[in-house]
């Protein structure tokens, strides 16, 4: 027992350790993109004072040239990157946000939270609904049931998420009349304390988001379900358990069902991502205040440092997810944990 908590705990301090040089890999990578494309929010300044019209094309470009100095964007891409990890590494400051107007930590502290809220609600339903739609599929092969799964399952993993979106955005506006599109709560709900009826409403606004997300999410599952199982079933130990006399349901539960999961352990190092895209495409289309818009609007007018500590925040799930995925699975299978040891 000792020697099996000795070992996971070594596989999990590895695992971190090799996670660090990989977020400064994707740190100097992550930065790099988001500063590619010419211009900044000094020029985004210039480009408000014309449209205003108070102010000449000369007086435009020396307050830019101003701003741009005393927040240190004139200085070369290496040492910006440097101030700005070096403050994460050394404050936990992740930089100011220009269009905001506050500490990216801020920015980030109010959106992430409603994003990772509804990823986790759409990968929770995914996970059930997936492989319980999977086993169906399989127990029930070539029958109706799985034509109308496998059918659901390939519209799922085929139609792009942000099309869907639009799709449901035209028919809630044009054939439904929904007036509250963009906000979490109706106006009466906004600042009221939490109560059932505000729950209410609050499923009523996210509704559309969740089931976009989770659909993409649950196809996948289905389909890996349903083709592990029909391997699984076939194996030579499900045989013999099923002539021990064993119920074809005990079969399924105790026997094949276990061992098909294993796949689908080994993909929820990328589900948790893979659900934040699918929020982020989703929200931008119905502008939810979550991370969506914010990394769409900070990358219009070049608020670089929260794009990339967005961008990072992602990656660092992604990671996070593999971690957690390698856990699970060496828990599951004690085959990896032999691995480990070794």
């Amino acid at each position: 027992m000792q020697g099996d908590i000795f070992t996971m705990l070594r596989f999990f301090l590895v695992r971190l350790g090799s996670a660090i040089p990989v977020m400064l890999i994707l740190s100097i990578v992550t930065f790099a993109i988001i500063q590619a494309p010419p211009g900044d929010y000094a020029d985004y300044i210039r480009a408000q004072l014309m449209n205003q019209g108070g102010a000449s094309f000369e007086q435009a470009q020396t307050q830019a040239q101003a701003y741009r100095v005393e927040h240190g964007l004139d200085k070369p891409i290496v040492v910006q990157y440097f101030n700005w990890i070096g403050g994460i590494v050394t404050r936990g400051d992740f930089g100011y946000s220009f269009y905001y107007n506050k500490p990216v930590s801020e920015v980030v502290g109010e959106r992430l939270p409603r994003t990772l809220l509804l990823a986790l609600v759409c990968h929770v339903l995914a996970s059930i609904l997936g492989i319980t739609f999977g086993i169906l599929a399989a127990t029930r092969q070539y029958s109706w049931v799985d034509n109308i799964l496998s059918a659901i399952a390939f519209l799922g993993m085929t139609i792009p998420r942000f099309l869907m979106a639009l799709i449901m955005v035209y028919l809630m506006v044009f054939h439904f009349n929904v007036a509250e599109i963009g906000s979490f709560f109706s106006p009466q709900y906004g600042g009221a304390p939490w109560s059932w009826a505000k729950f209410v409403d609050l499923v009523s606004h996210v509704w559309p988001v969740v089931a976009i997300a989770t659909f993409g999410g649950l196809a996948y599952n289905m389909r890996v379900m349903r083709g592990n199982l029909l391997d699984t079933l076939n194996a030579q130990y499900v045989e013999t358990a099923r002539a021990k006399g064993l119920s074809e349901g005990a079969v399924i539960m105790r026997h094949a069902v276990p061992n098909a999961l294993h796949p689908l352990v080994m993909y929820q190092g990328v589900v948790l991502p893979y659900m934040l895209t699918g929020e982020i495409e989703t929200a931008i289309i119905f502008a939810l205040p979550t991370v969506g818009p914010a990394i769409v609007g900070s990358m219009a007018v070049g608020d670089v440092y929260v794009t990339a500590t967005f961008m990072m925040v992602l990656a660092a799930t992604l990671i996070i997810g593999n971690i957690i995925a390698d856990i699970l699975l060496a828990l599951l299978d004690p085959r990896v944990r032999e691995l480990g040891r070794a």
